[in-house]
């Protein structure tokens, strides 16, 4: 595909001979006959550039130009005049217009403008994101790391930069979901209004309806007065709902309404109340999991799912162990008073070996407690937890010199599963990507060894 194309012409017969003659030459071409039907289209899809007549019927073609501009200056507009209207093309031009074709329109000639329209387009958006690299990074500073998962990932925020996307975010517990979302928080366009974090997991059903939604006076026991919920406290700014995937079935078709509608019933109301917020959602469980299960809906899945970002876990993130281990040694040295500068070489080399389950949360519980143990000022591995200090890591053997030693190919296959389920955190539909079957697959083979959904399959051997 060589763009995505919005004609805008009030003579149905030339967008029927445009469209399809683009559509020809590997354009996506959509046509609107009216000025507010190309804007409705505008609102609904991101496209590569703009072809619009200047001679529209009840709108002047060139405050149209202006209103796409207006809103959208990256998104090049092309005009068509009439052969001898030059000096319209010429306004048009002057108010932002990329370029002008004349009537009759050459297609070939027209596509050639079209590519170098699209090409702009892309270097335009190009500009704007080197431009937040260079200028605004600054604001993802608390996402501390330069490994290759976590440079996708600012990579990623970088691109969401003001957008009002529904954003989910997924991770194992403890490499820092609530952070993200708090980021993407302060670099959107409502930065300056409330960011409210709910956990769905930790709130009992019974309650979570009305923790959200908020009620009316009397709708239920103790109602004395009316609340406001979550939804309405985070009004302009962004609803945070982590563990998402603990959302209990009956509650959901509700949630889902009010992500469509933007509107909410408090419990026991009569009436809805409209709601301006953005959505971020957060999860450590296999939503698409769920989703085959029937125990989280498809279709709110797909509303929270519009922008996707995997976060790694810590074992995945190489030297990044110790960026983070010395910025925790400094935040808790300031904190207590105490002159600790640093890490031994022993302990850094104890801090990558360890297989971090808990990811970043364990290992600042793990750096505050050496802080306050250690009498030095560099970290020792006897200020670390057994755990970390006494680790072994487990590997899967697949060959040996004596034959006494060596796994049947069904045993190698077992170690070699369990050990990508316990790199992915058990997300089995991660595993599947890895291990490069199926869910069905892998599923039928966890059940041949005795390991059931609830209960990840670990390696005896240790």
């Amino acid at each position: 595909m060589r763009g995505r194309v919005l004609l805008v012409d009030d003579d149905p017969d030339l967008c029927d001979v445009l469209v399809a003659g683009l559509n020809r030459r590997e354009f996506e071409c959509v046509a609107a006959t009216t000025a507010e039907e190309a804007l409705a289209v505008l609102d609904r899809r991101e496209l590569d550039a703009v072809l619009t007549d200047l001679n529209l019927r009840g709108t002047n073609g060139l405050e149209l130009c202006e209103r796409i501009l207006g809103s959208r200056p990256n998104l090049p507009v092309v005009v068509i005049t009439a052969f001898g209207s030059l000096e319209t093309a010429v306004a048009a031009i002057r108010v932002g217009a990329y370029d002008f074709v004349t009537k009759p329109i050459e297609i070939d000639a027209l596509g050639l403008i079209l590519d170098r329209a699209v090409q702009i387009r892309g270097l335009r958006e190009e500009v704007k994101r080197l431009r937040w690299a260079l200028t605004e990074r600054g604001r993802f500073e608390e996402l501390i790391g330069d490994s290759a998962p976590m440079r996708k990932v600012a990579d990623v925020l970088a691109r969401l930069t003001g957008s009002e996307a529904s954003v989910l975010i997924t991770g194992e517990t403890g490499t820092g979901k609530e952070l993200v979302a708090s980021a993407l928080h302060k670099s959107s366009r409502r930065c300056d209004k409330a960011f409210v974090a709910v956990n769905c997991a930790g709130i009992p059903e019974t309650l979570l309806e009305s923790e959200l939604f908020g009620h009316a006076k009397g709708a239920f026991t103790d109602a004395r007065s009316a609340r406001q919920g979550l939804f309405m406290q985070a009004s302009g700014g962004t609803l945070f709902l982590d563990e998402i995937g603990c959302m209990p079935l009956g509650l959901q078709p509700k949630l889902l309404r009010a992500l469509q509608e933007r509107k909410i019933r408090p419990v026991g109301a009569d009436e809805e109340l409209p709601v301006d917020i953005r959505i971020v959602a957060a999860t450590n469980q296999d939503i698409e999991e769920e989703v085959a299960e029937g125990t989280f809906r498809e279709d709110l899945y797909f509303r929270i799912n519009v922008v996707h970002v995997q976060l790694p876990p810590l074992r995945a993130r190489g030297n990044d162990i110790l960026l983070l281990a010395q910025q925790f040694v400094r935040d808790f040295a300031a904190k207590s008073g105490k002159r600790v500068e640093g890490l031994t070489a022993a302990v850094a080399q104890k801090l990558l070996s360890y297989s971090w389950p808990g990811n970043v949360r364990e290992l600042q519980n793990c750096i505050e407690r050496a802080v306050a143990l250690t009498s030095y000022e560099q970290l020792t591995v006897d200020d670390l937890p057994e755990k970390v200090s006494n680790y072994a890591p487990s590997h899967v053997l697949v060959a040996g010199n004596d034959p006494n030693e060596l796994a049947s190919m069904e045993e190698v296959e077992r170690r070699y599963i369990a050990r990508v389920l316990e790199a992915v955190g058990g997300n089995k539909s991660q595993a599947a990507a890895v291990l490069g079957f199926d869910r069905k697959t892998l599923y039928r083979k966890l059940e041949r060894m005795g390991c059931t959904k609830q209960a990840q399959c670990h390696d005896g051997e240790g």
